[in-house]
Formats: C-alpha cells, structure tokens, sequence
C-alpha cells in the first residue's frame, strides 16, 4: 500500500468511528508509524511494508473504540518535552501548563530549592521543574506502581535527575523533615467520585486513581495540607491543579493551614486552574 492510499484507509476508518479530529489523528498515527514529522509526511509516496500498514491501521482500530490518541502512539508532548504514557497513567494536558509556569515564576529567585511533587503521574510537572530550575533538588511522589513505572522511565527519558518515591502521600511524609521544603507542587485527583462516570468515554481509559478525589472531590487537597503543609520552610510556597469552581474552598483551606497570598489563575478558557499561596509557618 502507498502512503497516500493508507492515509485514506485509517482516517476512513477513524471517519466512520465519528472520531472527534480524524485528520489530526491520522497524522499522528502515521507520523509515529513511520516515524517522521508531519511536513515530511507530506512528501511520503512511496510503497509501505505490509507489516508498517498493519500496525497503522491496528492503532486505528483502537482509536476507532475510543481509545486516547496519547495512549495509542504511546508519547505526548508537554512543554516541549516528549513522555511516554500509556495505560495506567494520566495524560499529559495543557491545563497543567498554568500550574507549571506559575510554580516556575514564584520558586525562581529562590537559590537551589528543593522542590516535592506529589502525585506525580507521569512526571511531566516535576521534571519540567528540574529541567527549568538549574540547581534544584525535586522529589516526585508517585503511589500507583503502573504511573510510577512511567515516571521512571520518563526521567530517564528527559534526563532528570529527580528523587522517585513510590510511595501514597501519607506513608512517606515523615521522610521530609519539617521546615526542609521550599515549594509543594500537586496536580492530585480532584473529580468527585460520583461524577466519574459521567465523564468522556475517553477519559474512562485512563486510572481512577488518578481521577477520583472522593466524595467532594477535596480528599487529596486535605490530605496534602494536614499532613505536608509543616515540611515547608516559613516562606516556601505551594501551587495547585484545581478543578473548575474549586478555587473558593481551596482557598479557604489554603488560609487555614497557615497559608497567604493566595492567588488563583485561569487557563485560557478563563477557568481557575492552579492556586498558589505562601506558607506563613503559623497554622
């Protein structure tokens, strides 16, 4: 089969699926089959190896049910930097982009900050961090033993040079001494249980784990405050991923753990999507 005969066949058969972005997925699909850019794919004529359209349109089958197009090619970009994911880790998104920047703003000025990640996923916030902040000692934190399988292998990928901890958030936080932090960063589960399954079918691909913040939707946020917040030095900071109509509770919370300065930022559909705060060490 020609390359341009074989474009046809898996955006057809993603067409008839009713895929959302059928031409950006088979240009995604392809690109990664035959590992090229997309202008180059552009110029590809030429006769494929059966074994190469196979595997083109096998991804397009599983696409075709539903599957993400992040697990299907099996990399996603974030902030510039390639990470592999699959299944059992969180896709890489550009909301997690007004989190990142606004953690990388505020830490900055800070020399050699030592910086924890918790629940850290595939990696993306706490190696971005370490790569963009020379000289600092970052920390991820990750439970699930599939995500955390990822994080390692995404480190190793971008060269970060980042402490892992398998481990859930309440198990390992004796192992920071108080005062010893100068910024908590987190993109925790922060949907409600009972909003799970109404959600894209899409997202269902990817692990409850990582979805559910419980019954309010706060679990992890609680959970981080009670037992983290008092491993950061007097003046270190905190940063957030919050869901949409959060940021007032959080906030809330925020001051009653001894926080200030707290400040909330949209994304570009002007949704509340991080909260950041400054630790006053009086809570």
């Amino acid at each position: 089969m020609i390359v341009p005969a074989l474009h046809n066949a898996v955006k057809g058969l993603l067409s008839r699926a009713g895929v959302d972005n059928p031409a950006g997925d088979t240009a995604e699909i392809l690109c990664t089959v035959l590992e090229c850019d997309r202008t180059q794919l552009i110029f590809r004529q030429g006769e494929l190896p059966e074994a190469l359209c196979e595997k083109a349109l096998q991804m397009a089958r599983r696409r075709a049910v539903g599957e993400p197009i992040q697990y299907v090619i099996g990399t996603w970009s974030f902030m510039g930097r390639d990470y592999k994911v699959g299944k059992g880790v969180l896709i890489p998104r550009d909301d997690t982009e007004v989190v990142v920047g606004e953690a990388l703003r505020l830490i900055k000025s800070v020399p050699h900050p030592h910086i924890v990640d918790l629940c850290a996923g595939s990696g993306i916030i706490a190696i971005t961090l370490y790569k963009e902040l020379p000289g600092a000692t970052v920390s991820a934190v990750e439970k699930s033993g599939e995500a955390f399988a990822y994080l390692a292998e995404n480190a190793q990928l971008n060269q970060a040079d980042i402490r892992l901890i398998h481990s859930g958030l309440e198990d390992c936080a004796d192992s920071f001494a108080d005062s010893s932090l100068d910024m908590i960063v987190s993109n925790p589960p922060y949907i409600r249980t009972d909003e799970i399954a109404d959600l894209q079918s899409e997202v269902q691909y990817e692990p409850g784990l990582a979805l559910d913040g419980g019954k309010s939707g706060y679990d992890f946020y609680e959970m981080i405050l009670d037992l983290w917040s008092k491993k950061l030095k007097k003046g270190g900071f905190i940063a957030f991923e919050i869901g949409e109509g959060q940021f007032g509770y959080i906030a809330a919370l925020l001051k009653d753990h001894g926080f200030a300065d707290i400040v909330g930022y949209p994304d570009i559909q002007g949704i509340t999507r991080a909260a950041t705060a400054t630790y006053t060490g009086q809570n």
